[in-house]
């Protein structure tokens, strides 16, 4: 069997809008961060003072960027998977390994965003700020925590159904190739 590529394959146009716009969220906070290290290595270096922002802001941003690119590395199927098991499975032991594996990492996922709601929640009832010059209210870069798990537990729904209906259509025969 091919690399499976995650539920990517045949993804709605409303999957691939909300890919799309994760990745392009992604791709300006990583411009965002780019230009903030950069100018900050500038008024250092040139103008030796530095912003007090780099180091609060650029950190907001690479939570930003991971969590909002995990959905997004799931539906492509850019994650690491143990191969060698894998490999001596037939189409249909794979696919049940997957959809077992999926089903594990969705409820870990839910447990996960459970609780990013709730600190989420505390942090914008508690009006928490950043111990910083800048005093960010900390619900601001939190909320990229129970989006991204809100998001990556869809990709893994949309994967698990994709993965079962397949698993339909295939002929019932044993789960270990033979030879």
């Amino acid at each position: 069997m091919a690399t499976d590529k995650g539920a990517g394959g045949n993804s709605s146009p409303a999957t691939r809008l909300l890919d799309g716009g994760c990745e392009l969220v992604v791709a300006l906070a990583l411009i965002a961060l780019v230009v903030i290290i950069v100018a900050d290595v500038f008024t250092r270096s040139a103008l030796g003072f530095s912003l007090q922002i780099s180091d609060e802001y650029c950190g907001y941003l690479l939570v930003a960027i991971t969590f909002l690119s995990l959905s997004v590395s799931h539906t492509h199927g850019t994650f690491h998977h143990v191969e060698f098991v894998q490999a001596r499975l037939s189409e249909r032991g794979q696919l049940m390994s997957q959809v077992a594996f999926d089903v594990l990492a969705l409820i870990v996922c839910v447990i996960l965003n459970w609780q990013f709601f709730r600190l989420e929640l505390r942090s914008l009832e508690s009006g928490s700020m950043a111990p910083s010059v800048m005093m960010t209210p900390l619900w601001i870069p939190q909320i990229a925590m129970p989006i991204g798990g809100t998001l990556v537990c869809l990709a893994l729904l949309r994967t698990i159904v994709a993965r079962v209906r397949r698993l339909a259509t295939l002929p019932a025969a044993s789960s270990v190739k033979a030879g």
